[in-house]
């Protein structure tokens, strides 16, 4: 919580090609060192590839990857006397939004395709069908959070 005023939310322009505001906060975070033209063009290939495969909208099949990797509860480090228990609390909407796109993004890097375009558009595609090692991810975070809801009663 600020001590003076709170954040003002910046504006996210719509990227140019398909004039959508979540494909373009997805092009902010895979740029990497203000390469914001290679990372346009890393995203535009994978939905090229992901329409040459599945002949489906590919905005289409990237809106319903980010939808399967939400996750709905997480778990914070809270210190109660001296012991740190992992406390179960739900994700608010842009934090959902924001875990999605950094696990889909973190996960397409490990894996062994030859370009990026490739192994996000593998990553966007297993996502959509709800498999795949975001998915996973996400799944493990619930099953965290499920674990540990005996000690939701300490939540603030």
């Amino acid at each position: 919580m600020p001590r003076r005023r709170m954040a003002t939310r910046r504006l996210v322009v719509p990227d140019p090609i398909y004039n959508d505001i979540k494909l373009a906060k997805f092009i902010n975070n895979v740029m990497l060192k203000g390469k914001k033209s290679l990372a346009r063009s890393i995203c535009y290939d994978a939905l090229q590839i992901i329409k040459e495969r599945t002949d489906k909208n590919p905005l289409d099949i990237f809106r319903q990857a980010i939808t399967n990797v939400k996750p709905v509860l997480e778990v914070k480090p809270r210190r109660v006397g001296g012991a740190t228990y992992q406390v179960p609390v739900e994700v608010r909407g842009e934090r959902q939004e924001a875990l999605a796109m950094r696990w889909i993004i973190t996960h397409s890097r490990k894996r062994g395709e030859k370009t990026m375009p490739q192994r996000l558009a593998n990553e966007l595609m297993e996502a959509a069908r709800g498999e795949g090692a975001s998915v996973k991810r996400r799944e493990d975070t619930h099953r965290m959070a499920e674990a540990n809801k005996a000690f939701a009663h300490y939540r603030w």
